[in-house]
């Protein structure tokens, strides 16, 4: 059988990749990229000239199958996500699960994941976390999730998108109480920002404001 790599990949600027990442990339018979487009840039900037197959949530069912099919006939084979470390909140953790129920070596090549890097960027404490991914769309379910964590004394992580930051940390001070924040936007990117406080002064600070990019908030635990 063949390897499967998950390769970790820059969550913005293209340099924060390890030569070991790069190596692989260049060695496998082919990537599964969950944006080929995306993906194409970095293995430009990389001269890297690995052939690349899609896979994202809307064809995984099929291609699944397919890239098993080739990891038993002895194909070595990247998968890496739109940025960081694939299995993060994107459909890679059904390819891995699958390689791993038929005896597919699975090799990990570590690297950028912006979950932890706005942790540590935060101000908050590192010492104990939880990564919540993003929270439900439905206002019902998302206060739910919401209230599942308000005696949780670990520092929780939270990707959401620009479009419904300043609600959700309305919503997170409704449910949480004034917790201290951490809006961590566009992270190794030219326009990095980290803004730092409680939800609702965070939420006063942007609103009416354009935010744009990735963006995780970093919430302070209970304790």
């Amino acid at each position: 059988m063949g390897n499967l790599f998950i390769v970790a990949t820059p969550i913005g600027n293209l340099e924060d990749i390890t030569f070991r990442a790069v190596r692989v990339l260049s060695e496998v018979d082919l990537i599964a990229a969950e944006d080929t487009r995306q993906t194409r840039v970095l293995l430009d900037r990389y001269r890297i000239n690995t052939p690349m197959t899609s896979y994202h949530k809307f064809n995984i069912r099929g291609k699944t199958d397919r890239i098993v099919d080739l990891l038993r006939e002895g194909k070595n084979i990247a998968l890496v996500s739109d940025a960081g470390m694939p299995g993060i909140s994107d459909p890679g953790y059904e390819l891995i699960k699958s390689a791993v129920e038929e005896g597919v070596r699975v090799e990990p090549v570590p690297g950028a994941s912006a979950a932890i890097t706005a942790l540590a960027a935060s101000g908050l404490p590192t010492d104990r976390f939880v990564f919540e991914g993003f929270l439900p769309k439905k206002p019902g379910k998302k206060k739910k999730a919401l209230e599942a964590l308000k005696d949780d004394p670990r520092t929780v992580i939270i990707y959401e998108s620009p479009y419904r930051l300043v609600k959700t940390l309305g919503d997170i001070q409704n449910v949480l109480g004034e917790r201290r924040v951490a809006v961590c936007r566009e992270l190794t990117k030219k326009f990095e920002e980290v803004i730092r406080g409680k939800a609702g002064e965070v939420a006063k600070h942007l609103q009416g404001r354009k935010v744009k990019g990735e963006v995780v908030v970093v919430v302070e635990g209970s304790g």
